[in-house]
């Protein structure tokens, strides 16, 4: 395992978080001799802000630059999510340059930046700004690793199914589903009318895995799922090969689009706001982003959590947060620039549905869909996320079981095996 992470540790934070719950100038980095290069008043920030989101960011920045009298260049790499924008990053960082400061999932992605030292250590700002005051403190947990605070956690997400009324509506669908059972009568409804029921897209593995992390909570219930994700348990076992089943039978039944593995997410999850499929599995930043840029409004959409079958009813969850580059000449002003950012008045410019931050919680009558996830973000745990729960190779090559059992390349059963010999090589590590 790794070292710098406590996985269990995060793992269970799941639990425990219930009431939780989103080339520019590079001269301020990288010294001769691994020295940190002279303070600047130039900052350079990398994201992955989604291009529905990116211009109001920069206007946020803007107005930080203003204030500081700084000058802040943002980069951003939308859409590929883990499969692409940490491998940047690092070959950013591996060749002695790269941004101030960046944005970064929790978990196993964000770990391996903080064991390498290439993440500062964010305690002495931590006391300096009063973060721990103002920054739920699961959240916190969620980007400290093997106790050091090595970002500052911003977005405390929750994944669900959001759909488009209208379609519903066309086939006679007039109740959110109870039980499993119930979803599949819904996508059969769905089809009959003549829609593609889920909008979920393969390219890059992380989009169509929010439905096979689903079956699994379905088929091996809460318990065992975390249990899967820290390598305590096989997954050489008849829960897993269920959950396989039920992924493949989603596209054998047309409840995905046809060629779903090529589909990049950006261009397939909103096409439920279009009308082309009836919903698709995401999370808040869906209403301030994509449905607000269509012109739509939230009324014209409804959002609920998947039913499981369990007593315990969860959700899928993520951490996401900034972090400063240990090696930046500048980290006074990138601590200044992130502590703009967690302001309540930024959070809420920014309409980050999911908050950390105390204060910025979404308003009902500007975000109904935010706040009904806000609640149910008070009253449900969640569980790790897969793309965050398993380290960067690993997740690679879930995605590639995945792959291969959608096109029909491996059974469920020898999926089941495979992904066992992935996690116990991985646990030897």
């Amino acid at each position: 395992m790794n070292p710098g992470f406590d996985r269990r540790a995060f793992l269970g934070l799941s639990g425990a978080a219930a009431a939780l719950l989103a080339g520019g100038c590079t001269g301020s980095v990288g010294g001769g001799a691994g020295q940190p290069a002279p303070t600047s008043n130039e900052l350079r920030l990398f994201t992955y802000e989604a291009d529905t989101t990116i211009d109001s960011f920069k206007e946020q920045v803007a107005a930080f630059d203003a204030e500081a009298k700084l000058t802040t260049t943002v980069d951003s790499l939308p859409g590929s999510g883990a499969a692409l924008y940490p491998d940047k990053l690092r070959t950013e960082l591996l060749g002695g340059k790269g941004p101030d400061v960046w944005r970064i999932w929790g978990g196993q992605i964000g770990s391996p930046f903080a064991t390498a030292k290439q993440a500062a250590d964010l305690s002495p700002y931590y006391d300096q700004y009063g973060w721990a005051d103002r920054i739920d403190p699961n959240a916190i947990n969620g980007m400290t690793f093997d106790g050091l605070k090595a970002g500052v956690p911003f977005n405390a997400a929750a994944v669900g199914l959001w759909y488009n009324k209208e379609i519903f509506a066309k086939a006679k669908i007039d109740a959110d589903p109870q039980s499993y059972a119930e979803l599949e009568e819904l996508n059969e409804k769905l089809v009959a009318a003549g829609v593609t029921p889920a909008g979920l897209g393969g390219k890059y593995g992380w989009h169509i895995m929010r439905l096979f992390e689903y079956l699994l909570e379905h088929t091996a219930g809460p318990e065992l799922h975390d249990q899967l994700l820290t390598g305590d348990a096989s997954w050489d076992t008849p829960e897993v090969v269920q959950a396989f089943t039920l992924f493949k039978k989603w596209q054998d039944s047309g409840w995905v689009p046809e060629g779903a593995l090529g589909l990049d997410p950006a261009d397939i999850e909103p096409t439920f706001i279009q009308g082309k499929t009836a919903y698709t599995i995401t999370g808040i930043w869906m209403e301030a982003g994509n449905i607000a840029a269509s012109g739509k409004k939230s009324s014209e959409f409804g959002t609920f959590l998947l039913p499981t079958d369990h007593d315990v009813l969860r959700f899928s969850g993520f951490v996401e947060g900034y972090m400063i580059n240990a090696r930046s000449g500048n980290a006074a002003n990138a601590a200044k620039l992130l502590d703009f950012i967690v302001r309540p008045e930024t959070q809420q410019a920014l309409k980050i549905g999911s908050s950390t931050v105390k204060g910025a919680e979404p308003d009902p009558a500007d975000a109904p869909l935010a706040s009904q996830w806000a609640e149910i973000r008070r009253t449900h745990p969640f569980y790790t996320i897969q793309d965050q729960a398993f380290p960067k190779k690993q997740a690679d090559q879930y995605f590639a079981v995945q792959s291969d059992i959608l096109q029909g390349a491996i059974t469920p059963a020898a999926a089941a095996k495979r992904m066992q010999e992935i996690v116990s090589a991985w646990a030897k590590e």
